[in-house]
């Protein structure tokens, strides 16, 4: 089984999971992103290091701003060279279980470490529903 990956894609940083074992999802160094290009780029690299052959993405469902965000995270998810499958997934409450979850523990939000720890739940999300297939 390869490795599955999960993103999390936000404006200034990219959150990362992975999960080796087809149950324990871990969250990545981020991505913090100073434009699309160098933030795809560093995103294939970290997809080709792991031999990733599934990326989970979290999409935003519901919100004023659901369309638009969708929209950039589809954008950005075609600029990526990555032949395996892509799986889009709800991600709503996401980063705010993940800020909840950092509370006291994580102290600069702006490292991305929050980012990627919502891309941990939204892989965790996607792995436990998977499991309940069968």
């Amino acid at each position: 089984m390869k490795p599955v990956a999960a993103i999390d894609v936000g404006l200034k940083r990219i959150g990362l999971a992975l999960c080796l074992d087809g149950k324990t999802a871990v969250p990545q160094n981020p991505v913090l992103r100073r434009n699309r290009n160098q933030a795809a780029s560093e995103v294939d690299a970290f997809l080709k290091e792991w031999g990733v052959g599934r990326l989970v993405v979290g999409l935003p469902m519901g919100g004023s701003s659901e369309e638009e965000m969708a929209r950039r995270i589809r954008h950005f998810v075609g600029l990526l060279d990555f032949d395996g499958e892509v799986v889009y997934v709800d991600e709503s409450g996401s980063s705010v279980e993940a800020e909840a979850l950092a509370k006291g523990v994580l102290r600069n939000r702006r490292d991305g470490r929050v980012d990627s720890l919502a891309a941990q739940l939204i892989l965790e999300r996607w792995l436990l529903k998977e499991a309940s297939k069968g």
